[in-house]
């Protein structure tokens, strides 16, 4: 799995997701469109173990919080960045969704949830804010940014 692998095999998802609202319809959509059993799901979360396994997704960080942008946000993208943080048992730094945030949680340790969320997907609306929280093991997540937009609040 290299980089431009994964970038294509995102491309269904980033079409499904640009230029719309952060909101519960666009949570709904995704579900139908790509559920979390499907195969498309299933071909993500298995080309993230292959690109963490590799080295070049989830590079950054350190035990418990392994993270990194995959896909910045451009005209290519959509404006959407894509983003995949590996976490165990961690209550991230607060940050705030200026533009939203749209979650995929594939969890690695059965009943691993990412702020209370399983396997699937979510949305954050825009100007939501949190702490990321994973409990009961580890979980793979991988978000688009709208714009990339991320604000690390420092709380």
């Amino acid at each position: 799995m290299t980089p431009d692998q994964f970038a294509s095999l995102m491309q269904p998802i980033i079409a499904t997701a640009a230029g719309r609202a952060c909101d519960r319809a666009l949570t709904d959509d995704l579900e139908t469109a790509f559920p979390a059993s499907g195969e498309v799901v299933t071909a993500v979360e298995q080309a993230c173990h292959q690109a963490i396994a590799a080295g070049w997704m989830c590079s950054q960080g350190g035990e418990g919080r392994r993270f990194g942008r995959v896909i910045q946000a451009t005209p290519a993208s959509h404006d959407l960045s894509v983003d995949v943080v590996d976490l165990t048992e961690i209550v991230g730094p607060h940050h705030r969704h200026p533009n939203g945030e749209i979650c995929l949680v594939m969890p690695v340790d059965d009943g691993a949830k990412f702020d209370g969320h399983g396997r699937g997907w979510f949305v954050l609306r825009a100007g939501s804010a949190h702490r990321p929280t994973v409990k009961g093991g580890r979980a793979l997540v991988l978000y688009l940014l709208p714009g990339g937009a991320i604000e690390f609040t420092g709380q």
